[in-house]
């Protein structure tokens, strides 16, 4: 029962109770992948770490929290133990799925970088991350998230971008990395449209795919979406993405220009979504072009009046504000990178291996998404999950991202 001076969203005995079990639940569910119960064990202990209230989330302080004295056991889970981390990432998926599909859901594309020290680790080299806003030594996931109308948002898939020269043509550096044989290389845009290409076999529902300019500028894998009748929003520079249009109007052939043609009065306000500070409120323009079923979109600040440019591939002829909706829906893999850093250690490993960084990704997409469950079932919002002590007598930690030690 709450005291009279407590507020009515606070976390009760019962709540950490029922989130406890929800624990407990997935775990049964995942371990079973585990035939030996060694690392059965280890990837309740690697999850459970992923989840806790620590600082860093790493193999040393995951093996203090849940009572191991070195992190050797949780170190030969990751790196040395026989499991299939793609076999996982499918699990995953389908546990999001049950909780969170929707026919009218959004994937969205985006990479993320990892800022690293030294040269071992797979991928690592010096190169320009948007996360990091800089050219550094760092590795790059690209990333296939899903966001629903009801504001959920998970990671389903990922990939780690191997660049060609430093890595893929490197047979040494790939062999001390144990990056598989048959690897070859494979663009950004080309491991989106693998994401997505598993995506659609696995039969999730959705009704559009959502990136930014590196793949919006990408014709093989706007061609692919179009061959397959998969409906997009994606951002294209200013001055790349040429077409022709079907009136004298639309005579130019960049986007730049186009937008320059538009009436003060086809401008319209609205929100594509909330964020930190509110409604995402911008002017949108539409404009159609020469190609059955393609248009393309305009956003502009209302302070600075600046212009954003987008390419849509609209085949059922959705209107505008479903356009809007779209594109304001890209904002959620951000929103999932900072979540999944922040309360789930995806950035936080300090393993070097091409098998260890998809193990490690996979667990805290599984981390992620369990968060994401308990949060959609709760009024609370899940805010300050569990103590270290996993007590549901306890009083809760009110740092976020914490989860029940549950020893």
């Amino acid at each position: 029962m709450l005291q009279p001076d407590e507020p009515a969203d606070a976390v009760t005995a019962a709540d950490l109770h029922a989130w406890k079990s929800q624990f407990e639940e997935l775990c049964a569910r995942f371990e079973s992948r585990w035939v030996r119960p060694e690392p059965r064990e280890h990837f309740r202990q690697y999850l459970r770490g992923l989840l806790a209230p620590i600082e860093r989330k790493n193999s040393w302080t995951i093996s203090e929290f849940t009572g191991e004295k070195r992190p050797t056991a949780i170190q030969r889970f990751i790196n040395l133990t026989e499991w299939d981390a793609d076999e996982l990432r499918d699990d995953v998926r389908g546990y999001a799925m049950e909780h969170f599909a929707d026919e009218r859901a959004v994937l969205i594309a985006d990479p993320t970088g990892f800022a690293k020290k030294g040269t071992k680790s797979a991928g690592v080299q010096r190169q320009y991350s948007g996360t990091l806003g800089r050219v550094d030594n760092c590795q790059i996931g690209t990333f296939l998230a899903y966001a629903n109308t009801t504001g959920d948002r998970v990671l389903i898939d990922r990939e780690l971008y191997m660049p060609a020269a430093s890595w893929c043509d490197d047979p040494q550096r790939r062999a001390q990395a144990r990056v598989p044989q048959d690897l070859v290389f494979a663009t950004r845009p080309q491991q989106v449209q693998a994401m997505i290409a598993r995506t659609v076999a696995a039969g999730v529902p959705f009704a559009w795919v959502a990136a930014d300019e590196e793949f919006g500028q990408s014709p093989g894998l706007r061609a692919f979406l179009e061959e397959a009748d998969i409906a997009y929003c994606m951002a294209v520079p200013k001055n790349t993405d040429r077409v022709s249009f079907s009136t004298s109007r639309y005579s130019t052939d960049t986007v730049e220009l186009l937008a320059q043609t538009i009436g003060p009065g086809e401008w319209h306000r609205r929100s594509c979504g909330i964020g930190a500070k509110g409604f995402r409120v911008y002017d949108w323009a539409l404009a159609e072009s020469g190609t059955a079923g393609h248009q393309y979109v305009f956003r502009r600040s209302t302070g600075s009046g600046e212009l954003a440019y987008f390419h849509c591939y609209n085949p059922r002829g959705e209107d505008v504000c479903e356009l809007v909706r779209v594109i304001g829906s890209r904002w959620p893999i951000e929103e999932c990178f900072e979540a999944a850093k922040q309360q789930a250690g995806l950035d936080q490993y300090q393993f070097r291996i091409y098998p260890a960084w998809y193990r490690h990704i996979t667990l805290a997409m599984l981390a992620l998404a369990f968060l994401a469950v308990v949060r959609r079932g709760s009024k609370k919002g899940a805010r300050g999950l569990w103590t270290t002590s996993g007590d549901p007598g306890d009083t809760p930690d009110t740092r976020t991202g914490t989860v029940p030690e549950g020893r």
